[in-house]
């Protein structure tokens, strides 16, 4: 099990959501209240740690010409999650695949791809390894967000945490 994370590393894992490649650790101390070697220390550990597995940038896939995006549910044998996925990864169009911890529609595919054709053969290559799609749905928008329960210390939203209060909506 992971380690217990302190205001400080959830107020560095909340500005590094927001904006990670604009972010420096001078800026990330002046808002956390800690110095620029803490930071820099602090993602150290919690890279070492597994925490922060990487640095990746978001894509929009249709400014770069590959406008369908569709999410393939699939049933795959559960022994052989692991092996599928791996499979799956290496299909040309792939660019995100969850294995679920339970249900029959255990691996969801997200693909991306200039025309139906692109699709196609995604679809076939899948088919060809044994698994069944179960049902395919194509995305309009992706809308992501930092994961609320890394805040930045000492914001309001810190405090009503600390006192177990939260604002209704």
């Amino acid at each position: 099990m992971g380690r217990d994370l302190d205001d400080v590393d959830r107020s560095i894992l909340y500005l590094l959501q927001q904006d990670a490649r604009n972010s420096t650790a001078q800026e990330i101390a002046d808002t956390t209240g800690v110095s620029a070697s803490t930071v820099r220390n602090r993602i150290d550990h919690l890279e070492d740690d597994g925490i922060i597995k990487g640095y990746h940038p978001e894509i929009d896939y249709e400014e770069a010409n590959l406008p369908l995006q569709l999410t393939f549910i699939i049933s795959a044998k559960p022994t052989k999650l692991p092996e599928f996925s791996e499979q799956i990864r290496s299909i040309q169009g792939v660019i995100d695949v969850r294995e679920m911890l339970t249900g029959r529609r255990n691996i969801h595919v997200d693909v991306v791809g200039t025309s139906t054709s692109d699709i196609t053969r995604i679809t076939d290559a899948i088919h060809e390894l044994g698994v069944e799609i179960e049902s395919s749905e194509m995305m309009r928008r992706r809308h992501v967000q930092p994961f609320n329960h890394f805040f930045l210390q000492g914001t309001e939203d810190m405090e009503a945490r600390a006192d177990g209060s939260e604002d209704e909506e």
